[in-house]
């Protein structure tokens, strides 16, 4: 079988004792059926932080099995899929290799890679390993933001058609290591048109102070 959506997850708000808003939606759980898709996300799908979170940008987060199942080897515990707080659980793509405007088509939507996942505060709380953020910096497989181009429905077990794919090579793990730990990588994610507003912001920050 080729790739495919091996799980669609949503979360509600829920008060947590980490993080600053001590509200959080991270915790993902698997919903069964076609789950409507909208600009802003998944029908059923919650967010608590709209400061730092959701928008168009964000709309939908993958994450890939493959990596989940590493990760629960390396950390001797089970993780479910929407244990990262993703709403797709991959199987067959991949994800850190995908490019900055690749689009996918799932069921009847359409969506476009546009950015990628940091860890933060809450992402942490919710996984409760010592040095979390620092670890899963370095591994450097954070998943994909995909934005909405066609809304649509969608479920576990559609396949990931990949329809297109830009002829740049900045990649999911580009734009990664570009936020967090490689910031003279900056001034390329402007190579890829399709790369979120807030990150084509912070390198075309870059680019001007370098000047």
């Amino acid at each position: 079988m080729g790739a495919y959506v091996e799980s669609v997850n949503t979360g509600r708000i829920r008060e947590v004792p980490w993080g600053s808003l001590r509200r959080s939606a991270i915790d993902k759980r698997p919903v069964e059926g076609a789950v409507a898709v909208t600009p802003y996300g998944l029908a059923g799908d919650e967010i608590a932080d709209l400061r730092h979170h959701g928008g168009l940008d964000q709309a939908v987060y993958a994450y890939a099995a493959e990596d989940l199942e590493a990760w629960a080897s390396e950390l001797g515990r089970e993780l479910r899929h929407g244990q990262f707080g993703e709403n797709l659980t991959t199987r067959g793509v991949d994800v850190t290799g995908s490019r900055i405007g690749e689009r996918w088509r799932v069921g009847t939507t359409l969506l476009e890679v546009c950015s990628v996942r940091t860890p933060c505060r809450v992402f942490a709380g919710f996984l409760d390993e010592q040095r979390w953020a620092r670890r899963f910096t370095e591994r450097g497989v954070p998943g994909a933001y995909l934005r909405v181009v066609e809304p649509g429905d969608l479920s576990a077990g559609d396949a990931i058609d990949v329809v297109d794919v830009p002829a740049h090579d900045v990649t999911v793990g580009m734009v990664f290591r570009a936020l967090t730990t490689e910031r003279t990588l900056l001034p390329r994610l402007l190579e890829a048109p399709a790369v979120a507003a807030e990150a084509r912001e912070k390198a075309e920050r870059y680019v001007a102070a370098e000047a």
